[in-house]
């Protein structure tokens, strides 16, 4: 039997999905309008105000004996944090995602806290609790040790507001993991560390290395909740934040903003040999 087909007038016309943003190039032109407003052009006057120094001065001022000790405690107090909160963030993670218990909501809102507290408060709170006089630091001082006022008050300042970091980072990998996948390898003879290890550490090994990221981050520029736990004595306990902050009160805009690209290439450096780590990582998963 022959089909017939309709002339063309008949056929209803297919009606055009609409987009629910314009098209390519004006959603483009505007994402880069808005970053360079925001980005771009403050770190493109950062380095224009840092090119006013000569070279002599500006290696005599971002790399003296002050600013490498300044660079030294920052970087690396914010290191050893970062990696903490990696450990211990995990663990909190996994007690949020896979246990139910009464006021499991409210730890986990406690999470959160470092996101909504003034990192001033935060920074008072902290000095209250570990000075020599405070609540703990008046029972460690007859163990001769003092956490306020030394670098490792920077770093438990720092533990404090990076923890957040990597919970919700790692939270909803672990929520998209399935517990079939744990009783899978736990019936094939895996122990418990096994399991861990070669099924459930690949699979949220991405999502640990961004938080860790996104902790070291905000640890390298952190200045209110450690200015007053730090001390901030010179070659010792002086964070690089606070170099800037002292330069701009002596109104030497010239040698904060040395101080200020110094950290900002060497952060940028950093993360983004953390971001390539994050790159190879998925695609070694995907292969």
């Amino acid at each position: 039997m022959p089909v017939t087909t309709l002339p063309r007038r008949w056929h209803l016309p297919t009606r055009r999905r609409r987009a629910l943003l314009p098209g390519f190039g004006l959603t483009f032109g505007f994402s880069m309008v808005w970053l360079c407003l925001i980005v771009l052009i403050p770190l493109s006057a950062l380095f224009v105000r840092a090119a006013g120094l000569s070279w002599g001065a500006f290696v005599a001022v971002g790399f003296s004996a002050r600013a490498v000790a300044a660079y030294r405690l920052s970087f690396g107090a914010a290191f050893l944090a970062a990696g903490v909160n990696t450990a211990f963030g995990l663990l909190v993670a996994w007690v949020l995602v896979r246990y139910r218990f009464p006021a499991r909501r409210v730890v986990s809102a406690l999470v959160d806290l470092p996101f909504a507290l003034p990192t001033a408060v935060a920074g008072i709170a902290l000095t209250a609790l570990y000075a020599p006089n405070g609540w703990i630091g008046r029972l460690l001082v007859p163990l001769g040790i003092q956490i306020a006022f030394k670098p490792v008050g920077v770093v438990v300042a720092l533990l404090f507001i990076g923890l957040p970091f990597v919970v919700r980072s790692v939270e909803p990998v672990l929520a998209d993991l399935a517990k079939d996948v744990e009783e899978a390898a736990a019936t094939l003879g895996a122990s418990a560390f096994q399991t861990f290890r070669r099924v459930i550490l690949p699979s949220i090994l991405p999502a640990l290395l961004t938080g860790f990221a996104l902790a070291f981050a905000r640890g390298i520029g952190e200045y209110g909740s450690v200015i007053f736990i730090a001390g901030n004595m010179p070659y010792v306990s002086e964070i690089a934040p606070l170099m800037i902050v002292s330069e701009l009160e002596q109104y030497n805009y010239a040698a904060a903003t040395a101080i200020a690209t110094i950290m900002l290439a060497a952060s940028f450096a950093m993360l983004l040999v953390i971001n390539g780590l994050q790159v190879w990582m998925r695609r070694r998963s995907a292969t």
